[in-house]
């Protein structure tokens, strides 16, 4: 490919999308690259209420992606649905190559985002966003009186689980190990709190259930027992958040950017340690990874591109 694009942009979630609505808006020639479907982590949430401005009722992941998919279009973002294999970020032009394709740009944005590590359990697949979640503060309130459990043992898994107590009528906490692996002041708050359980030594075997996750298999690692929970009646369904960590996207430019914990770091304007490219949503090192973090991220970064190519 001859062409020079002024921007191309790396991912079609929420980030990528609102870099390529910025950058086209500032008529710049844009182009989205994008392996999969848009949306990331968004597109298999069924429903979503914390979007500021949202007037849709019943918004859902896919709904709200699209119109985003169609507001870069509509500013002139071009589109490929293309696998990067290899990057060359130094100098003037950036050059990016796929297997057929090489793709030319003065400034990239990287959002390709990241992905949480999943349960490990039979049929976890077939109950994401239907019963499984990987959220808290994405699903929690559709939770509401009813018993969810979460699974893991670090900062982040029990942490929320204590947010979840504000919405669920129990939380249970399902961790591997005998002890929990959070800072101890936060084990502190966790045990102080009447609506929080604990199965230790336990993990989630497999789930099930008709369209929604009403059944699950657990399994204690140290004697083998096998123990199924079921769903009150009266509820039909209960939740599994999984919080055991993420995999960002970022094996591409291992050596090439700086990064920590395999995320990239960058500054509040979003530039990387290379000119010319920036990071945006969950790719980056950042404390809260939803929707509207990632959009403003992905606005700055076009921004900033856009300084960068006119300085």
């Amino acid at each position: 490919m001859d062409k020079i694009y002024d921007v191309i942009v790396l991912g079609a979630g929420p980030a990528g999308l609102a870099a390529g609505l910025y950058a086209g808006r500032s008529r710049l020639s844009t182009l989205i690259i994008e392996k999969g479907k848009d949306g990331g982590q968004i597109a298999i949430t069924d429903e979503i209420e914390n979007y500021p401005g949202q007037m849709v009722e019943g918004e859902s992941g896919p709904s709200l992606i699209a119109r985003m998919t169609e507001q870069a279009k509509k500013f002139g973002a071009e589109r490929a649905n293309d696998t990067i294999l290899s990057v060359e970020l130094e100098g003037d032009v950036k050059v990016l190559k796929s297997a057929k394709n090489e793709y030319r740009a003065k400034a990239v944005i990287v959002a390709t985002g990241a992905f949480p590590k999943p349960i490990g359990c039979e049929n976890e697949a077939k109950f994401i966003g239907k019963g499984i979640s990987f959220c808290a503060t994405c699903d929690a309130a559709f939770f509401e009186d009813f018993e969810v459990f979460v699974v893991g043992g670090g900062d982040s898994a029990v942490e929320e689980a204590m947010y979840l107590t504000k919405f669920a009528r129990k939380v249970t906490i399902i961790h591997r190990r005998d002890e929990l692996r959070a800072a101890k002041s936060i084990q502190e708050k966790a045990f102080a709190n009447p609506k929080l359980h604990f199965l230790w030594d336990t993990v989630v075997q497999s789930v099930d259930g008709d369209e929604l996750l009403s059944k699950m298999v657990v399994k204690n690692v140290k004697t083998g027992e096998l123990t199924t929970i079921e769903a009150d009646p009266e509820d039909g369904l209960f939740g599994v958040f999984g919080f055991i960590g993420y995999n960002p996207n970022s094996k591409l430019f291992d050596g090439i950017l700086e990064m920590e914990n395999g995320y990239i770091k960058t500054d509040d304007n979003m530039h990387t340690n290379i000119p010319g490219v920036f990071a945006a949503g969950d790719i980056r090192v950042k404390s809260l990874r939803q929707v509207v973090t990632a959009a403003a991220d992905g606005a700055i970064a076009a921004m900033q591109a856009e300084k960068f190519i006119n300085e």
